[in-house]
């Protein structure tokens, strides 16, 4: 995926290792996280099901979150892929997509998560997830419409989602 420059060119793996086209979400409104069972903030979840579940009502086929396991800090996602998808649902009934567990910083960072951090570093430029639970938003037009840290709460970004949505492609 060397070649890939825009949000529309990556194929990450979803949870049973097959490839999902982002190219498939072109027009709608991507909420990416990177997450974790075992983290002071994974009652997140909890959070992200509810802004999923308030704002697919009224916009069933513009908006998608999608959860990228990971589990490069502090070993905080242990568990094998089917593991992390029964935790989702049996305590936060998650029923956004829950991708294959992932690296976001390093070597073997997937792809994606290389162009969503050099697209929109950190603070003071930082090119790297610092934790668990941060959110790239992505906009009908496949650019990066905000990132925020893991202390922030899903609830907060329904009104930065909703701006993106009313854009059009």
């Amino acid at each position: 995926m060397a070649s890939a420059t825009a949000f529309y060119d990556f194929k990450p793996l979803d949870k049973r290792g097959q490839e999902v086209p982002l190219a498939d979400y072109k027009g709608k409104v991507v909420l990416v996280v990177n997450t974790a069972s075992k983290c002071g903030f994974t009652p997140q979840y909890a959070g992200l099901e509810k802004v999923w579940n308030e704002i697919k009502q009224k916009n069933p086929d513009d908006f998608v979150i999608l959860g990228f396991p990971c589990n490069q800090f502090g070993g905080q996602e242990p568990g094998t892929d089917d593991e992390i998808q029964s935790f989702c649902q049996v305590n936060y009934g998650v029923t956004f997509p829950i991708m294959k567990k992932i690296d976001v910083n390093g070597d073997h960072a997937d792809p994606l998560y290389k162009w969503l951090t050099n697209e929109k570093p950190g603070l003071m430029g930082i090119k790297r997830v610092k934790w668990n639970f941060e959110k790239f938003l992505i906009g009908r037009d496949g650019t990066i419409k905000g990132r925020w840290a893991s202390t922030t709460k899903p609830e907060s970004l329904e009104q930065p989602i909703l701006d993106a949505l009313a854009e059009k492609a």
